[in-house]
């Protein structure tokens, strides 16, 4: 008997109860006849969704392309709702996984660093021979699913070596990709030096308030930097920052950073004041009107602008 492929024939990350999620009759509507081929073939596929992720995003993306759907529903999205339970953001992850599988089945798998360090002159064959080693869960796929092709099977064949010859985790896969974006970053981001200004851009989380702000330069290291903005100090990477090469913002804004820095460490603002300090942190030339309000600001809390300069 063969060996089956593991990213074909192990289960997925998906449900079982998923799986077998039948349509709801309230939801159904006859939309568009299919022909009786169609009709076969979309059965088939549905049933190949409850298998592995590998099938399940090939049969997804075989309904999503020929419009198999569409005899009971209007969109792709309601169908995968309806029939399996998927998102539409669960069913794209499904189909874009299957499409890095089969860019990984082009590449050989090094199993161990001696084999990787003994193919670095013929990387050449890296993209001609089959992969031993395939993913067998979603989690191991999502990852690698922004990357180029060649990065996914470089990623990939480095977190089989890290994993000793098996099949990584998703948490190795996803700590090699993080490495590849900052060296990319380091190598995409020219140096700078301290007291340059930037516009912050793509920050996550609860610094993603800062988006659009400008911040100034403190001290730069590897893969991160360190950034003053108007009301606290941040560390962020070098891909979050766009460089602002206006010689007038580079010499006025580390001087209204500091005016602000006054202002917010009087203590509680009032509302009105933080709102205005807020706009004034994504402006990098401040109007006649939105210098005087800053003035008008210092005036109120008893803040010396000219203290700042000294």
């Amino acid at each position: 008997m063969s060996k089956q492929n593991p990213a074909i024939a192990a289960s997925s990350s998906i449900d079982a109860s998923s799986t077998s999620i039948p349509i709801k009759a309230a939801q159904v509507e006859l939309v568009e006849d299919l022909t009786h081929d169609e009709a076969r073939d979309r059965s088939q596929l549905e049933l190949r969704v409850g298998q592995a992720f590998y099938q399940a995003g090939k049969a997804l993306a075989q309904l999503r392309q020929r419009r198999l759907y569409r005899s009971t529903h209007r969109t792709f999205e309601a169908y995968c709702q309806d029939r399996f339970g998927f998102t539409r953001r669960y069913s794209d992850y499904l189909i874009r996984g299957a499409v890095v599988v089969e860019n990984l089945q082009q590449t050989r798998t090094i199993h161990s660093q001696n084999q990787l360090n003994e193919q670095k002159e013929t990387n050449e064959n890296l993209r001609t021979m089959p992969a031993a080693i395939l993913p067998t869960k979603l989690e191991q796929i999502k990852p690698l699913a922004n990357l180029k092709p060649q990065e996914q099977q470089q990623v990939w064949n480095k977190a089989v070596a890290k994993a000793n010859g098996k099949v990584p985790s998703g948490r190795i896969v996803r700590g090699i990709v993080e490495q590849l974006n900052q060296k990319s970053s380091v190598s995409t981001n020219s140096v700078f030096q301290a007291g340059d200004v930037f516009i912050l851009v793509r920050l996550a989380g609860k610094e993603r308030k800062y988006n659009g702000c400008w911040a100034i330069a403190v001290e730069q290291s590897e893969y991160a930097v360190i950034v003053d903005v108007h009301n606290t100090t941040l560390t962020v990477k070098l891909k979050n920052l766009n460089k602002i090469d206006l010689f007038k913002a580079q010499q006025q804004l580390p001087q209204i950073l500091q005016r602000m820095r006054r202002l917010h460490a009087v203590g509680i603002l009032d509302r009105g004041a933080d709102n205005v300090l807020e706009d004034l942190a994504k402006q990098t030339d401040l109007t006649p009107v939105e210098e005087g309000l800053l003035s008008w600001l210092e005036k109120y809390y008893k803040v010396d602008a000219q203290a700042s300069e000294s």
